[in-house]
């Protein structure tokens, strides 16, 4: 029987694809598991080792889940669309396992698995919004947090350099280009990112996700401006599940990693959930204190997830080194409302 080959897209892990995949690629083809072409392939037994570790942290148990569910809902591994039904996911882990049996068990967490990091971020959010701002009585893991921004690096080239910022026209007058970048400190109120007289520049992927933050009415007319970026550090917290890989760590780490996992969707939340405008004082002081400890590590901005619309927002530390183009004119001509029974 031939070999047959894997491929990095089977898997849908980063980490996996450059430091696994392409040091044992025994060449380019087509995937034997998923049908991709022209990809790195792989023998699944050389990479036996790395999952072991992954699988071995987790509990086999009567009412648990399939192997390749529980690393689907844990890691986002097997996103594939081949590699979604369960069938295949087992068939190609058999492989690399070189277990039929074991990937016909069911698993749970890790014994002793659960985390407090909810928890204590909740507690301390409550703590910088209604008790003490500046000196906390909580405290707070930095350099963990540190470690876990560096995990969420979005690679430069990916992020596109022509982003997007608007401003309601509210007597139909256009602004000027210069007019269109970051407010003076003197005139920045509080955002999401940036504490009052902190200047940072917010933009949007494209003109409709800009126009959506600035929660124009019907008819309004608005001027969005484009700008471009060079290449920058920026944390992305829109998908750490995504993002964050367990491969190549000892078992107490991968542990470790799951459980922080939640938390660091907790954070992206901070800056992607509405806010009443007229608790925004205080609702954003948690996401600004993020923000401005993201900014202290080093990197050039954050990438989060619009709470408006279904674009990505970039909110960047140092606004001079956006670069304006253009400005434009839009007419807003709907706005879409969603509402809910309270309970």
């Amino acid at each position: 029987m031939p070999d047959r080959f894997c491929c990095a897209f089977c898997f849908g892990d980063a980490n996996l694809r450059d430091n696994f995949i392409f040091d044992r690629s025994v060449g380019t083809g087509t995937c034997g598991y998923c049908g991709t072409a022209g990809v790195l392939l792989v023998r699944p037994m050389d990479l036996r080792e790395a999952f072991e570790v992954v699988v071995g942290v987790y509990e086999i148990v009567d009412d648990g889940e399939s192997l390749p569910t529980i690393l689907r809902q844990d890691w986002a591994l097997f996103t594939h669309p081949v590699m979604q039904d369960d069938a295949h996911a087992k068939e190609l882990l058999a492989d690399v396992l070189d277990s039929g049996d074991l990937v016909r068990k069911n698993f749970g967490p890790p014994a002793g698995y659960g985390t407090q990091s909810l928890t204590k971020w909740d507690d301390l959010r409550g703590e910088m919004m209604h008790g003490n701002r500046w000196f906390l009585r909580k405290e707070i893991d930095y350099d963990r947090l540190r470690y876990l921004f560096s995990l969420l690096i979005e690679d430069p080239s990916v992020l596109s350099t022509r982003w997007h910022r608007a401003r309601i026209l509210n007597d139909g007058t256009s602004y000027a280009l210069e007019e269109m970048g970051a407010p003076p400190p003197r005139y920045a109120g509080h955002g999401r990112a940036n504490p009052a007289g902190i200047p940072y520049l917010y933009l949007g992927s494209s003109p409709k996700t800009a126009v959506s933050e600035v929660r124009p009415h019907a008819v309004e007319a608005v001027g969005v401006a484009e700008f471009t970026i060079p290449e920058l550090k920026a944390v992305d917290l829109r998908g750490p599940r995504e993002r964050i890989s367990p491969f190549g760590l000892e078992d107490d780490q991968v542990v470790q990693l799951l459980a922080d996992i939640p938390f660091l969707e907790r954070l992206g939340d901070e800056l992607t959930r509405p806010v009443v405008p007229r608790s925004a004082p205080f609702e954003y002081v948690p996401s600004q204190h993020l923000c401005e400890f993201i900014k202290h590590c080093g990197y050039d901005g954050v990438v989060y997830r619009s709470s408006m619309s279904n674009g990505v927002n970039l909110a960047l530390f140092h606004p001079k080194v956006a670069s304006g183009i253009v400005v434009q004119r839009y007419a807003v001509q709907q706005v879409e409302v969603h509402v809910a029974v309270l309970t």
